[in-house]
């Protein structure tokens, strides 16, 4: 017993001063990017919904986290702005003509996103895509009035994204990059008129501490009149309801985390102490045999009598396609030169392999009929590509 309270102080001692050094030591950066209007990190969005206030002093904020249908179509919505800052935006057709609507009666609409997706694409022809350069990108207004001596320059690439497709008969561009290419356009319908701005990462904390950051979202935002009403999207940014469970304090805090779970390591230590010392004799019991290695040798020798080359290879390029997307955050659904160079400045590999790799993906989703020298040699480029950009593959 004696021992046991030996143990017991020790371990207390070690929690107390885990807890304590872990509660003063500094907090690592995190640089993701949410766009979530209650995150102070650098990727957040509170200053600027903070200084929405500031900025339109007369009109009253809210926020809302329905679908746009539901937004637009409801008799809810006053007159005012609507803005949309997240960094993927899907608007669907009855998403889409709802808002129209709404804009057509004398309303504005800002968007800001990383990418674009449903029917708003379809019916604007907008793309995007990301400007790669051995220097920060630089954007300007195309407007005299708002235009700034010199352009605007921004770190940590947060000004790259600009819009590779956009139908030129809608779109009036009044923002571009140093390269000519918009990155802020506007579309009139009606008394109303809709924004697009493929640069989100201007609108954070990281950039509105900035002078030149803080600049340019107060001339963005000036395209929007003074209104009575300011909305807040939430819906495409995936707001959700609040944890209300108590361990939440826990959680919310690394220190007591971490506490929490060496107080519940340290009772399973002393429950199995106890019981090992008082618990009877257990009489041994032979371990089922292991089958997993020969499930797999059955699995393997199915594969290899059906011979399907084509399934497995198009399911390789399907697993590589996802990792490029996920990893790189480039789009996957034109494999031409362009992205061939773009993924070699990306991800570090060689131009000339990286047009290899992306020819035998290319070669794979055209052809149904694939043989076992060609499902080899496909296998081979994408473990090459695994290797040489530090992953250990799918």
């Amino acid at each position: 017993m004696k021992d046991f309270k030996i143990y017991i102080t020790m371990a207390s001692l070690l929690l107390i001063g885990y807890v304590v050094a872990q509660y003063n030591k500094p907090k690592p950066v995190n640089w993701q990017s949410t766009l979530y209007y209650k995150d102070k990190i650098p990727f957040g969005t509170y200053l600027l919904y903070d200084r929405l206030k500031d900025i339109y002093p007369e009109a009253e904020l809210s926020r809302t986290n329905k679908s746009a249908y539901n937004v637009f179509h409801g008799d809810s919505l006053q007159q005012g702005n609507y803005i949309i800052i997240a960094k993927s935006i899907t608007l669907n057709k009855f998403d889409f003509e709802a808002m129209v609507k709404y804009i057509k009666a004398g309303n504005s609409v800002f968007m800001s996103a990383f990418e674009w997706r449903g029917f708003i694409t379809d019916t604007l022809k907008v793309e995007t895509r990301a400007e790669y350069a051995s220097k920060n990108v630089s954007i300007n207004f195309t407007n005299p009035q708002l235009r700034a001596p010199n352009n605007y320059v921004f770190k940590r690439d947060i000004a790259n994204q600009y819009f590779s497709e956009l139908d030129t008969a809608k779109a009036t561009v009044i923002g571009k990059n140093y390269a000519d290419h918009g990155t802020f356009l506007s579309y009139k319908f009606g008394k109303g008129t809709l924004y697009l701005c493929a640069t989100p990462d201007i609108f954070t904390n990281y950039s509105l501490l900035t002078p030149q950051g803080a600049d340019y979202v107060a001339k963005a935002l000036s395209y929007l009149p003074k209104a009575q009403n300011v909305y807040w999207d939430q819906y495409q940014n995936g707001d959700i309801p609040e944890d209300i469970s108590p361990l939440r304090v826990f959680f919310s805090n690394p220190a007591l985390q971490w506490a929490y779970y060496l107080s519940l390591g340290s009772m399973l230590i002393f429950i199995f102490y106890e019981m090992k010392r008082r618990q009877r004799v257990i009489p041994v019991i032979e371990p089922l045999p292991n089958s997993t290695l020969e499930f797999v040798t059955v699995v393997g020798q199915v594969y290899y009598e059906k011979r399907n080359n084509a399934n497995i290879a198009h399911k390789k390029v399907i697993y590589l396609l996802e990792h490029i997307r996920e990893q790189y955050r480039l789009k996957t659904s034109k494999l031409d030169q362009e992205f061939v160079n773009t993924l070699a400045q990306k991800t570090g590999i060689d131009e000339g392999f990286s047009s290899s790799l992306i020819s035998a993906v290319n070669f794979v989703s055209t052809h149904q009929q694939i043989t076992d020298m060609e499902l080899i040699q496909l296998n081979k480029l994408i473990e090459k590509f695994y290797s040489q950009t530090g992953y250990n593959g799918k």
